[in-house]
């Protein structure tokens, strides 16, 4: 499974008002285990930053002036994030942007370039009802280190993010990661499923096999119980 995590930055909080990405960052990670793969940009927004945003994530209006616009990394933006799962916190607010990025040079929008994507917000909320979701605070939650993310940043949040999902979905789904398939069209076949190569496997003997067939028997003869 190809997962990517990814965050960014803005000038402001409302896509429609005109406001823009100036940080954009993306990690990789297949079968729970990170690739090394990442895509990060500072951007050339060609607006003020509001003041409030700023405040969050403290990047400058004269910081970004020498730094790329986004027409000129988004056919790399999609050929990173193409056919993957996209995790996002908070993902209707970072796809608005993204969406309105991509619709200003024409291409389609990005629900139709990944194979899924999953708002890890949502999640933690059906998890942790009641409490506080954000990003420190799930870090906290996980004994996460989050000590370096004085400010926000698109990078340095998506790779926290993507400790926080794996934090989330541990157990059984460590066990189940390789299976997990979004199309139909993917699900392998039993000769062709991956097995975790740290998933330790015993097998029955003859004895206990025979003692779980006998207690089987019991159950249907004593319970009517039928498979």
């Amino acid at each position: 499974m190809n997962y990517i995590f990814l965050d960014t930055e803005t000038t402001g909080l409302y896509a429609n008002q005109g406001h823009r990405i100036i940080e954009i960052g993306a990690i990789e990670i297949i079968n729970r285990r990170p690739t090394n793969n990442s895509f990060h940009f500072y951007l050339n927004p060609d607006r003020e930053i509001d003041p409030a945003a700023q405040e969050v994530h403290g990047i400058t209006f004269d910081f970004l002036q020498d730094k790329p616009r986004f027409s000129e990394i988004a056919e790399d933006f999609v050929k990173f994030i193409k056919d993957s799962t996209l995790i996002i916190h908070n993902a209707p607010f970072d796809i608005g942007f993204i969406n309105m990025e991509l619709g200003l040079l024409e291409k389609p929008p990005i629900d139709g370039i990944v194979a899924n994507i999953i708002d890890t917000l949502k999640m933690a909320k059906d998890m942790r009802p009641g409490q506080r979701n954000n990003l420190d605070a799930l870090c906290r939650f996980y004994n996460i280190d989050n000590s370096q993310r004085s400010l926000h940043g698109a990078l340095l949040d998506a790779q926290l993010l993507a400790e926080v999902y794996l934090a989330m979905t541990r157990g059984q789904e460590d066990l189940m990661i390789n299976f997990e398939y979004s199309r139909p069209s993917d699900i392998a076949d039993k000769n062709h499923a991956i097995r975790p190569p740290d998933l330790i496997v015993l097998k029955a003997n003859d004895e206990e096999l025979k003692s779980h067939q006998g207690y089987l028997n019991m159950m249907k003869s004593e319970k009517k119980i039928n498979w």
